[in-house]
């Protein structure tokens, strides 16, 4: 009875190991070769455009946060589609018509964020 848990105990103890090893190798090449390749290039503004090392209560430009929203909108929406599209032979007209009144609304609110000059940055 207890042999049928070998299998189980093995794939465990090695997961274990392995995680352990590669996270020591990862900790241990990051201490010996990050300090050396810091350079001004890798301390530079990335994304938001503030430097990454200030105080952390400075204020941030909402059209940041703004772009930021609008992105997971609009990303979320190519994360429905690849299901869609997958199943699309399955689920026939009615899922073809109700992704498409689905794109159709996320058009009007993409119509509507660029009349309203949300996606330009002056």
């Amino acid at each position: 009875m207890l042999a049928n848990y070998f299998p189980i105990l093995l794939f465990t103890f090695v997961g274990l190991v392995m995680g352990v090893v590669l996270l020591g190798l990862g900790l241990g090449l990051g201490k010996l070769m990050g300090h050396a390749r810091a350079d001004t290039e890798k301390q530079s503004p990335y994304e938001c455009g503030f430097e990454a090392f200030e105080d952390a209560r400075m204020k941030f430009d909402v059209r940041y946060y703004l772009v930021a929203i609008l992105f997971i909108i609009f990303d979320l929406e190519i994360a429905f589609l690849f299901p869609w599209s997958v199943a699309l032979d399955g689920i026939g007209m009615a899922g073809f018509w109700a992704m498409m009144i689905f794109l159709g609304v996320l058009v009007v609110g993409f119509i509507y964020e660029w009349r309203k000059g949300a996606l330009e940055w002056e």
